[in-house]
């Protein structure tokens, strides 16, 4: 039996984070900016969000937000 990569059994990185918006801490405020950015990639894995947070050239505590969420996420 194959074993399924977390993509593959739930929704997309990217959409899951955007519904963590109202949460408390760095993955609520993660979230709230992506709903504010057109070009999130809403459909995009957790290395899609880090590009995007390169070329924005955001903060550190950003990058350890998306560590705390892709941990969260992959429990989901």
């Amino acid at each position: 039996m194959s074993r399924q990569g977390p993509c593959e059994m739930s929704e997309p990185f990217g959409q899951w984070l955007l519904k963590q918006h109202l949460r408390e801490g760095w993955v609520g405020d993660l979230a709230r900016a992506g709903k504010s950015d057109p070009k999130f990639p809403k459909s995009g894995s957790p290395e899609d969000v880090r590009a995007r947070l390169r070329e924005l050239m955001a903060e550190g505590d950003m990058f350890e937000a998306v560590d705390d969420a892709e941990t969260d996420w992959l429990s989901y």
